[in-house]
């Protein structure tokens, strides 16, 4: 009994021996990632004919509007569930987009710009398995996106005062944008360094279209609409660095 009792802490010692020597787990059920990175998003923009609504419907013929590219820092959290199935949850700095007139409205210039809020929650299947350093995924989830700090620049007001009034500046301008729901399909891979750190890069695709509605005030007190709609459609990059635990 007393030669099986001295067995025991050798027995214990090889124990904490196996497990050190144990291949990490970076990514496997109940473990949770924390990425931080750099979201780069490019709209695939296209937009309808501005049209005056009320109080007389008419067109401007030619006119346009194309949206730039914009950067921000984002960070997401992603829970594992399985080895295999993980829900992201991605957030960030809302990014500035500026709206620049095309076709007969090129002349103007800045049209105006907003911030975009578009928090999104995407589900994963991941390649490998926990144990592997490299792991692509694919991804499909929603996101609800709309639009704060919406500007409209003073040479397009003033463009709308000439027409309106025949007076640049007589009148003034405002717009606000729709919010609305949007599809996100995501790819991408994760590389780890060990079990806590890693690299992430993916892509998204977004199709996101906005409604932009103007409202134009005369010295009289009368208010002229306008609307539009813009299609962005953006491809969101994100290169990243990630923390698991």
């Amino acid at each position: 009994m007393q030669k099986q009792f001295s067995l025991l802490p050798k027995i214990a010692a090889l124990s904490v021996m196996a497990a050190c020597a144990a291949p990490a787990m970076a990514q496997t059920a109940g473990s949770n990632t924390v990425n931080v990175g750099w979201f780069h998003l490019a709209p695939q923009d296209s937009s309808e004919t501005l049209r005056v609504v009320s109080p007389v419907a008419s067109t401007v013929p030619g006119s346009g509007a194309t949206v730039g590219n914009a950067d921000t820092l984002g960070v997401a959290f992603t829970h594992f569930f399985t080895d295999n199935f993980a829900v992201t949850t991605d957030v960030g700095i809302p990014p500035t987009f500026k709206l620049s007139g095309t076709g007969t409205l090129a002349g103007v210039g800045e049209l105006g710009k907003a911030k975009q809020w578009s928090p999104a929650i995407v589900a994963k299947w991941y390649f490998g398995d926990g144990n592997s350093k490299f792991r692509p995924f694919v991804g499909a989830g929603v996101s609800y996106v709309w639009y704060s700090d919406v500007e409209l620049s003073s040479q397009f007001q003033s463009a709308l005062s000439q027409r309106f009034t025949g007076v640049p500046g007589a009148a003034k301008s405002s717009a606000d944008l729709s919010s609305s729901w949007a599809p996100v399909l995501n790819v991408g891979a994760t590389y780890n360094f060990d079990k806590n750190w890693s690299l992430g890069f993916s892509v998204a695709y977004i199709p996101l279209k906005t409604n932009a509605d103007i409202t134009t005030t005369l010295p009289t007190g009368t208010q002229v609409k306008s609307a539009t709609s813009l299609t962005l459609n953006p491809i969101v990059t994100f290169l990243s660095v990630g923390y698991t635990f």
